[in-house]
């Protein structure tokens, strides 16, 4: 799920300041000649999700043989331009395949998006819905380089996140602006006091040769991977590096890989508008009346009128926090990444227009990765750091206040929001890489591309950008006519059975297929 930016960080020196109290991390190299593809992966019973994973219980096993999840740690170059120095530790969870070892492929990679997502604890949480592509392949996840228990970027405490989540993130005069510049360079400071040593190994392209190594690791002559939102990203770069070493792969929930990060965030401006366009006229649509709104123009409006007066005087939320205008937009995106929760944003605006904030303060909480007793995971940090590592653009508030005008036109909700996203990188200690990722993988076996026309976070526009830029006869496109955040846990049976035909049987679907 690519997110709006806020944050940023920079560059430290000694492996032990990265790690304190942390499982996995730097650690010396094994020297001259190291070959970590030889290495051999000790397979264990999981622990509970630590901090930095977003806390919670171990995983519970799936139903049937071998439904025991699994963890080991993977060790890679913390530098890949140095395979042979320091190395950090890759945090992997897996499942064994339900069927006959005679009908095993391989296994099956998943990256879930964030950037900064955990794999280790969102693959066992979906993992009951993956239950027909287990029966032929081990299901496997990771917390890419930077996230979880693999060499995470740390920032600030979990009390100067509250502060932090709840400054103002659309200024509207000179004092406000001054306020959030200066709110995010005390988080970059953070970021390079405790993180510097990693962030500069974060990009993407890390993270896809760690995949290969991955890959190799678990035995595979090809990759088989399953990437939704900014996994179709890393997905993709896998692609443009390794392109003979694709085996069969899967991008749901698609990322434009044209567009420089400007062009992304207005992207996502649109698609969250277009998705709160069509939960409004969805809620006046219902047989009783939408409590929210007469029309689905009044639902819009009276969003609009909330977030105006909450930025004037904020309302009690999960005490003593109070919901600003800032947390009440983070709260309405999130409750838009899937029409499941669209009742939650309905009871949640009801509460707000009656002066409580608590639903939609939830929903900004699991937006901005914190947990029920307070404690954040490094979703944000990661986030920003990978993001920032691979974005070359950097922009000053004088950018925004250019930029506002477009963003505001492509959302009314949303545009400012976004807009003053763009600020984010612009005092990163780490120079970003590129416009936008190069994904062109010319020779490489088709891939199954996947777009969600009601997608929020990743407009439908980008899986056919996707298909284009793989190259002809290597991006494969299909449209799922639906909403929310991605087509496969849409559960809708046309995009199933391509997805399954195509990853178990090897069956291709045709370009241009649209579900239902």
């Amino acid at each position: 799920m690519p997110r709006p930016l806020r944050l940023r960080a920079a560059v430290l020196s000694a492996c032990a300041l990265l790690l304190p109290a942390l499982l996995a991390g730097c650690a010396e190299g094994d020297g001259p000649g190291q070959d970590l593809t030889r290495q051999q992966l000790d397979w264990t019973a999981c622990p509970a999700p630590d901090e930095a994973q977003g806390g919670g219980a171990p995983p519970s096993p799936l139903p049937g043989a071998r439904g025991q999840w699994e963890c080991a740690t993977l060790k890679a170059p913390l530098d890949w331009d140095d395979p042979d120095g320091d190395t950090i530790g890759l945090a992997l969870i897996r499942v064994r395949s339900s069927g006959p070892g005679s009908e095993r492929i391989g296994s099956l990679i998943f990256n879930f998006g964030g950037p900064g997502g955990s794999g280790v604890t969102t693959l066992p949480a979906f993992g009951h819905e993956y239950a027909t592509l287990r029966t032929r392949y081990d299901l496997v996840s990771f917390d890419p380089r930077g996230v979880g228990r693999s060499a995470p970027v740390t920032c600030e405490d979990d009390q100067q996140l509250d502060e932090h989540f709840q400054q103002d993130g659309t200024p509207d005069d000179s004092a406000e602006r001054t306020e959030l510049v200066e709110g995010t360079e005390e988080f970059n400071a953070a970021c390079k006091d405790n993180s510097g040593r990693i962030l500069p190994h974060v990009r993407t392209t890390d993270a896809a040769r760690d995949l290969d190594l991955m890959r190799q690791v678990l035995g595979d002559e090809r990759l088989y991977y399953f990437g939704i939102s900014y996994g179709t990203e890393l997905g993709g770069v896998y692609a443009h590096l390794f392109p003979d070493r694709v085996g069969r792969a899967v991008f749901d929930a698609v990322v434009d890989p044209a567009q420089n990060y400007e062009q992304a965030s207005l992207g996502q401006a649109r698609g969250f508008q277009r998705a709160l366009d069509n939960y409004a006229e969805d809620c006046v649509s219902q047989a009783e009346e939408c409590p929210v709104g007469d029309s689905a123009q009044d639902v819009k409006d009276r969003i609009t009128r909330l977030l105006r007066d909450l930025d004037r005087r904020p309302i009690p939320g999960i005490l003593p926090r109070q919901l600003t205008e800032t947390m009440a937009t983070s709260g309405i995106a999130q409750a838009l990444y899937s029409k499941d929760f669209w009742q939650f944003l309905t009871d949640g605006l009801e509460q707000a227009y009656d002066g409580d904030g608590t639903i939609l303060m939830v929903l900004a909480d699991s937006m901005n990765g914190r947990g029920v007793n307070g404690e954040y995971s490094n979703l944000v940090p990661a986030n920003v750091a990978i993001n920032c590592a691979d974005a070359k653009p950097r922009y000053t508030p004088a950018d925004v206040e250019r930029l506002l005008p477009e963003f505001r036109k492509a959302s009314p909700v949303f545009g400012d929001f976004m807009a003053w996203g763009l600020i984010t990188c612009t005092d990163w200690a780490v120079q970003g890489a590129a416009d936008h990722p190069d994904v062109a993988a010319p020779g490489a076996a088709p891939i199954l591309v996947i777009g969600n026309t009601g997608d929020p976070a990743t407009p439908y526009e980008g899986a056919r950008s996707m298909a284009k830029a793989l190259g002809e006869g290597v991006g494969v496109e299909l449209t799922y006519d639906g909403q929310g955040h991605g087509a496969y846990n849409s559960e809708d049976r046309c995009v199933r059975n391509a997805v399954h035909g195509y990853l178990l049987d090897g069956e291709v679907p045709e370009a241009g297929t649209v579900c239902p």
